[in-house]
């Protein structure tokens, strides 16, 4: 990408207190770089979830199965904001969401901070086709069965077990 073009995101301390600004690629190269980024949990009235498939172009984790909505928080935007804008961008949804729980994610690769949302929703979903190369709704017990298979990204494992300890917690 072009300086032009490229995105900057916000650079976070520990406590999630923005301490600078980074490029998307500079960030993607350098997990000392924390930055910040949403999820939501689409769920429809039936409790299966949404999951999008990775576009084949993505450059982490591509043609992999993941949580419904991901995105990075441009640089100066809200949490609130950002989830507004990721649900409308990758799945044409515009829909109430109810934040759930932040963490911190970390690989090789980057460090984000994650604050996710949850979401139910029994509208028309329209996916990015340059983002996604295709979606649907998936039971628990269907996900379960393909855990740990490489079906999903990394990312989305690490989700889905952290959604079930917080339902797990506020039952």
């Amino acid at each position: 990408m072009s300086d032009k073009t490229e995105e900057y995101f916000d650079i976070v301390d520990e406590n999630d207190n923005v301490i600078g600004k980074a490029s998307r690629s500079q960030c993607h190269g350098d997990n000392s770089l924390a930055h910040r980024v949403v999820h939501v949990l689409v769920f429809n009235s039936k409790g299966q979830l949404f999951l999008q498939k990775r576009s084949k172009n993505k450059f982490i984790q591509p043609g992999k199965w993941d949580t419904s909505v991901g995105g990075h928080l441009d640089s100066g935007e809200t949490y609130d904001q950002a989830v507004k804008r990721e649900m409308k961008e990758e799945l044409g949804i515009i829909a109430p969401v109810k934040h759930v729980y932040n963490y911190w994610m970390c690989n090789d690769i980057e460090t984000e901070y994650v604050q996710t949302y949850i979401c139910i929703y029994d509208g028309n979903i329209e996916f990015d086709p340059d983002e996604i190369d295709e979606g649907r709704f998936w039971t628990k017990s269907e996900i379960e069965s393909n855990l740990g298979k490489d079906i999903f990204t990394p990312n989305f494992e690490e989700e889905y077990q952290r959604y079930l300890d917080w339902i797990n917690s506020v039952r």
